[in-house]
């Protein structure tokens, strides 16, 4: 097993196969009743696996001396590297093929230490992932393929310091690898928060959150983490560089922009200045109900539009708002929350609250300023959004295939690609198993011009061909998306499950410079291969 990182939540065991905490994962009995919610699936659940069932061999390379102290050759610990945390990683390690475990797992503790891995690994032909919290859904942190000689994963939480904070600016220089509870723990005793809450935030740092354009929890506003960055260190096989710390700038393309959403593909990003805000001291949150999908959609559109800035505007289509125990009776759900460090925000609730029901919905009585519990609906979609990584988990133990996506579209497009996702891909779903499919939606972020639809997917698997069956369910997914010119990704990266609707996504010419990039700052093809480019 793998111990999670000092700080928060230290005391507890990370799984080295599923999500999270082992002590928070289902046990059998409750993976059973998740598995009776689906048509087919078998009357027990697959075993935990044991890292001691895995084939590992020995590593294919040895560190010289002057960096044996940084890797290890644990299995434990190379197991716990292999992969992600995607339905895919899980069902493989359940069926104990987790695919190709690294030779050896790297901790450094100063950009030094990383230059000097990347230059003995550029030399030896050895591949070299990134790794922070190991948190990643689209196969961004394993290794695919065999023309490397060896792999290593590079774990950075050992840089998990806030190094300085300017309260003048309200900005901190931040390790990338701080893990989100770890990175705030730092930043409280200031007043202050980076204010960014992926549903990840426990188990992924703020070097993942950048190589992925990461967003977070907060529905408008700033949300995606490039908001919030003022410059960047960068380690690269060519060499370290640090843009300029500025709040704004014109001059040319934006250095930052180069390094936020490559994935390590380009460099190792090490360090960053953040901006910050004050902690927030009032909140107010509510839900309203619609029979009308549709109409749900609208009351969204007309929120965003509006100049509130809802901290939270989650949609839940019925299915979903089922599911988290928001509605019962076949009612869509959208939750709103408000907060501000400065003043009450009931007014903008208020306000929100108006907009939602003049496109008929109903309720929404607010919860008191502050922080005062929030009604039921709200509540029980909190609960859920948290717990819903585990259950995943425990349908996956069932043999079930689960997968989720989200996309972003501008407003004329939502409708109609929320209707051929459920559609296609509940069909698609069904062809591949011969069951019936479920197909939830729920809007995670909104924004005046367009809006993310988050699609969750689940359905009875064949045993030992999850595998496929997903792979099917992803290219259906993707060729929608394409169809409807909908991104392959809102927050989850590219890594290398989305790259086929990347590479028909990305204009050509930005290719072609992207390749350029590669060869100018990875010349031995060393870091991430097969993230972005070949």
């Amino acid at each position: 097993m793998s111990a999670s990182p000092s700080g928060p939540g230290a005391s507890r065991t990370r799984s080295w196969w599923g999500w999270g905490y082992t002590d928070a994962h289902p046990d059998d009995a409750e993976c059973v009743a998740l598995g009776a919610l689906l048509p087919g699936t078998p009357a027990r659940p697959l075993p935990v696996p044991r890292v001691a069932d895995l084939s590992i061999g020995r590593p294919g390379v040895t560190p010289p001396t002057a960096l044996a102290h940084l890797v290890t050759t644990d299995p434990d610990v190379r197991a716990a590297h292999a992969m992600g945390k995607a339905y895919r990683d899980i069902i493989r390690a359940l069926r104990g093929r987790p695919g190709r475990i690294p030779d050896l797992v790297a901790r450094p503790t100063h950009d030094r230490d990383i230059a000097d891995l990347l230059d003995w690994a550029g030399g030896r032909g050895v591949a070299v992932i990134p790794f922070g919290g190991g948190s990643s859904v689209v196969g961004g942190v394993e290794y695919r393929g065999d023309i490397h000689r060896a792999v290593l994963s590079l774990d950075l939480t050992s840089m998990d310091r806030v190094l300085e904070v300017d309260t003048v600016s309200r900005s901190a220089r931040i390790q990338s690898g701080a893990l989100g509870p770890v990175l705030e723990a730092q930043l409280r005793s200031h007043g202050l928060t980076l204010r960014h809450f992926p549903q990840s935030f426990e188990f992924s740092t703020l070097g993942g959150w950048l190589a992925t354009r990461a967003g977070g929890h907060y529905a408008t506003g700033r949300t995606h983490i490039d908001d919030f960055v003022q410059s960047l260190t960068v380690v690269t096989p060519a060499g370290p560089g640090t843009s300029w710390r500025l709040p704004a700038s014109g001059a040319g393309p934006s250095p930052d922009r180069l390094f936020l959403g490559s994935e390590g593909a380009l460099g190792i990003i090490t360090e960053a200045w953040m901006r910050l805000q004050e902690r927030p001291r009032h909140k107010a949150s509510a839900s309203v109900a619609f029979a009308d999908f549709r109409q749900a959609l609208e009351a969204v559109r007309a929120i965003a539009r509006s100049d509130l800035s809802p901290a939270n505007c989650r949609l839940l289509d019925p299915g979903e708002a089922l599911l988290s125990g928001a509605s019962h009776d076949g009612s869509s759900v959208l939750v709103l929350g408000f907060e501000s460090a400065a003043s009450p925000v009931d007014g903008r609730l208020a306000s929100a609250l108006d907009l939602a029901h003049a496109h008929g919905g109903r309720g929404g009585t607010p919860a008191a300023d502050g922080d005062a519990p929030a009604d039921t609906a709200v509540s029980a979609w909190r609960s859920a959004f948290l717990r819903m990584p585990y259950l995943r988990d425990g349908l996956a133990r069932m043999g079930a295939v689960v997968e989720t996506l989200e996309t972003a579209a501008t407003w004329d497009r939502v409708p109609a690609l929320i209707d051929a996702v459920r559609t296609e891909v509940g069909s698609a779903a069904s062809k591949a198993t011969g069951h019936p499919a479920t197909v939830n939606c729920r809007l995670t972020h909104v924004y005046p011009d367009g809006a993310a639809p988050y699609f969750t997917v689940a359905v009875a698997g064949r045993p030992d061909d999850e595998v496929r069956i997903w792979d099917d369910i992803k290219a259906a997914a993707s060729d929608v998306l394409h169809r409807y010119r909908a991104t392959i990704t809102h927050h989850h990266a590219v890594g290398r499950d989305h790259r086929p609707g990347y590479d028909l996504q990305r204009p050509d010419p930005f290719a072609l410079a992207l390749r350029a990039a590669k060869d100018a700052l990875d010349p031995h093809r060393i870091l991430n291969p097969g993230v972005l480019i070949d």
